[in-house]
């Protein structure tokens, strides 16, 4: 069979079966074998490896992994490709589709159904419009996931790997952080897809960490601090925090702050991990003791 990543070929399947693009589910198809390698080759995978890989298309980047990998599931949401899956990837037995929303599928049946590895691995081409929604359903659920690896806008690429104290460093990053440690593999142009995006992309790989990077008594309220404090970028953290959703005085803020010795003028895109951590242990604290004295 031809390779899948050619404009010739692509275009013809396209043809062929009567696909039309759409636009509300971000499809665009890669077209570049190179690329399809790096990512193969950025995920790591290897005989006994299981992958999940999230929005195969037509199945150009399926099939890259079907040589290698030991199995294949992958999970399409529009029903429109299948008959065409079926044809690209009819040849390969250790492929399995799934066809269905994987923001609404339950990941951890299917995980410990169709695989019997436990450190699975996910490799996908994220659309753009739901890029965060699905890597955050993929690290908050705790699933038996080794490496994400995701082609995925470079904005955003540049925002889940960011430090403290950048621009791009926001909730995102230290979402993501939290969970994983996240470094880029490869900056993918955008005239290797069908259609051609707006924007270029990266392929970013997610290694997921045993335990969460910074340890918290209530994860909730850690990342309800998190969210508070890039709400209002510009204002100091005691401003953000003491206006935000936390429901917490002025003063009470500021308490806090100096208890975990933290500037409070100082604003939340310079903070790390371990100070956010800090400041929501130190607020569940109060809390806590505030519930004791009724």
């Amino acid at each position: 069979m031809a390779h899948l990543a050619s404009p010739k070929y692509t275009q013809e399947i396209i043809k062929k079966y009567g696909f039309h693009f759409n636009k509300k589910l971000g499809q665009n198809f890669l077209i570049d074998q190179n690329i399809l390698q790096k990512i193969v080759d950025g995920a790591g995978i290897t005989q006994e490896d299981e992958v999940l890989e999230i929005g195969p298309g037509i199945g150009t980047l399926t099939q890259e992994l079907a040589k290698t990998a030991k199995k294949v599931i992958a999970i399409e949401i529009d029903q429109h490709l299948l008959p065409i899956l079926q044809e690209t990837l009819g040849n390969f037995k250790n492929v399995e589709l799934i066809q269905g929303d994987v923001l609404k599928l339950p990941l951890m049946d299917i995980m410990y159904n169709k695989f019997s590895n436990r450190k699975i691995k996910v490799v996908a081409n994220l659309p753009y419009y739901i890029t965060t929604s699905i890597v955050m359903k993929l690290l908050e659920e705790e699933l038996p996931i080794g490496r994400i690896t995701i082609m995925i806008q470079k904005e955003v690429a540049e925002r889940m790997s960011a430090a403290p104290g950048g621009k791009d460093y926001g909730a995102l990053s230290v979402a993501v952080q939290f969970y994983a440690t996240p470094y880029k593999i490869a900056t993918v142009p955008a005239s290797v897809f069908i259609p051609r995006p707006k924007v270029d992309s990266v392929v970013i790989a997610l290694d997921i960490l045993d335990k969460p990077r910074v340890e918290v008594s209530n994860r909730k309220l850690f990342f309800q601090v998190v969210r508070a404090a890039f709400a209002k970028r510009r204002k100091t953290l005691v401003n953000a925090l003491s206006t935000g959703n936390l429901g917490i005085e002025k003063q009470e803020i500021v308490n806090i702050l100096n208890q975990v010795g933290i500037d409070s003028k100082r604003r939340g895109e310079t903070l790390s991990l371990k100070e956010f951590a800090d400041i929501a242990n130190d607020i569940d604290i109060q809390y806590k003791n505030k519930k004791e004295r009724g």
